[in-house]
């Protein structure tokens, strides 16, 4: 095949740059288009005759593909023709392939974070969108955020709900039902196929206890009814409605709190409670930061001369049982347990104000199993914790 085109000449004689075809053979030519703008583009094709018909394929632009390389890419596409392939026909779908491969290999948290994008200027405000993606992030994507939204089973999905499904069914369900919808628009998007894994009726219903039924042992009270919860509570008088506001403030777990002492108060410099390592669960000292809310209760509660106590009990030198906030639960907010407020704090922590994990862990007391553990239990974190029950104190009284 006799080659007509070189590199020299198309580099150094002016015709290459008039608008015009210039053919080198084999069906390779250069195409020189003038721009609107002035000036010209030079890119070079590839024609060829399929069923009938002439054809035109690009090999690419004159700056970025040589001479040399452009021989090379027709010479391809000419056996492709001869081998009874459409190579333009080809290259379509080697990118259609490409696309879908992309769009099959997306992960949960990336098509989530698409439909949220997507609906989210529809949904009633700012706040509810934040939900979405906070409890999604909270519960669900420490476990299926890096599958590919294709192939999440039901296995996958009940290992998202079973660790919350007793404790925290409203939230649960919440979660549940958000990875039900975005896997139903996987589907609509062509990204998965087969029945969704999140539906509830006639599916999960079989694999998880009843809403109803977990309802009824629900131990803790939903967060979005704290604030009247609280208006109600601050307003009866006594020793056990102050140990409860008390505990719900500090999320303290009940068996530290009863035994609170004015030794372990600082009131007037770092505002804290420190706990000692012999009534925490763990064992190690725990200080809490103590938001307006909570030092005005410990300043105010009535002291006993000789008892060391700030709840003191019925005998002398002793303090409230752990029944006391319990028995008045039981009047007050009957399907709730005083612990059920821990749970209550963490929902709230993320899935209104997405905390920090590890904040909220030391909020709790409890251990973070990992090397910063040690980093996250110095001073700096303390403001952290302070901050974040700070917002819970104005949240819980109305002010957030």
């Amino acid at each position: 095949m006799l080659e007509k085109l070189s590199s020299v000449a198309i580099t150094r004689k002016p015709e290459y740059r008039k608008p015009g075809r210039y053919a080198d053979g084999g069906g390779l030519y250069l195409q020189v288009t003038a721009r609107k703008t002035g000036g010209v583009t030079r890119a070079w094709l590839f024609q060829y005759s399929w069923k009938g018909k002439v054809r035109q394929m690009g090999l690419g632009s004159y700056e970025h593909v040589s001479l040399a390389q452009a021989r090379k890419r027709a010479k391809a596409a000419r056996e492709k023709v001869a081998d009874g392939i459409d190579p333009i026909a080809e290259k379509d779908a080697e990118r259609r392939a490409a696309v879908v491969d992309a769009a099959l290999s997306q992960s949960f948290e990336a098509f989530a974070a698409e439909y949220v994008a997507t609906h989210s200027p529809s949904w009633r405000n700012d706040i509810h969108r934040k939900q979405w993606t906070s409890t999604l992030k909270a519960y669900a994507y420490p476990i299926i955020g890096k599958m590919n939204v294709a192939e999440i089973e039901t296995a996958d999905v009940l290992r998202v709900l079973k660790p919350i499904w007793a404790a925290k069914l409203e939230t649960a369900d919440r979660v549940r039902g958000r990875i039900e919808k975005i896997l139903h628009a996987a589907k609509a998007a062509k990204l998965r196929s087969g029945d969704n894994p999140a539906i509830w009726k006639n599916h999960l219903d079989h694999l998880l206890p009843s809403k109803k039924k977990a309802q009824r042992h629900h131990p803790a009270m939903p967060y979005d009814d704290l604030p009247a919860f609280m208006s109600d509570l601050v307003k009866r008088d006594g020793i056990a409605p102050r140990a409860l506001e008390l505990l719900i403030l500090t999320v303290a777990r009940t068996g530290s709190l009863i035994g609170m002492r004015d030794n372990e108060l600082d009131l007037r410099n770092a505002h804290t409670w420190t706990i000692p390592g012999v009534r925490m669960k763990g064992g190690k000292e725990h200080v809490v930061p103590l938001c307006q809310r909570a030092q005005q209760i410990v300043r105010t509660i009535p002291r006993e001369k000789g008892s060391p106590f700030l709840f003191m009990g019925q005998k002398p030198g002793t303090h409230i049982s752990n029944m006391t906030m319990l028995e008045l639960m039981r009047k007050i907010a009957p399907d709730y347990v005083p612990h059920g407020f821990r749970s209550s704090f963490t929902d709230w922590a993320n899935e209104e104000i997405d905390a920090k994990h590890e904040v909220i862990e030391m909020c709790l007391a409890h251990t973070i199993k990992n090397k910063t553990e040690a980093a996250y239990r110095r001073g700096d974190l303390l403001e952290k914790r302070r901050a974040l029950l700070n917002e819970w104190e104005a949240y819980l009284y109305g002010a957030g």
